[in-house]
């Protein structure tokens, strides 16, 4: 039996992890330890509901530097939502299953994410304009 598809996440770049995330716990949210992905030069908080079945989490996304994926979007789009993360059970599987149909891929293959997860992020020009990444939990 295959775990149901759901949205995992819901990242956010911003330029400060702690002048962003006050919004989140005043709504209730439980803020999660701090993480860090060096590879991808961000800065990680995490925010669940107090019911976490099925609930997609808030990630807050703080960039390292100015030279990083995220330090590159609030450049160009400035602070918000930037990315919806679809848990998946075989993220190779997937990748293959969405390349299959044509989809254009920024990981070819799976890449490190935090807490042990493997990620991949499928192009916006796949998505309408979305950019999706794609966790398995491991």
């Amino acid at each position: 039996m295959t775990k149901e598809t759901r949205i995992d996440h819901i990242g956010i770049a911003t330029n400060s992890l702690d002048e962003n995330s006050w919004f989140w716990s005043e709504l209730g949210f439980k803020q999660l330890t701090d993480e860090i992905n060096i590879d991808q030069g961000v800065k990680i908080r995490f925010f669940e509901s107090e019911n976490t079945m099925n609930h997609p989490k808030i990630e807050l996304l703080e960039p390292i530097g100015s030279d990083s994926p995220i330090g590159r979007f609030i450049q160009k789009k400035g602070q918000g939502i930037q990315q919806l993360a679809i848990s998946v059970e075989n993220i190779d599987e997937m990748i293959l299953r969405l390349k299959d149909k044509g989809c254009k891929m920024i990981n070819e293959s799976p890449v490190e994410g935090v807490s042990g997860s493997r990620i991949a992020f499928v192009h916006p020009s796949s998505t309408g304009g979305v950019l999706v990444e794609l966790v398995e939990k491991i």
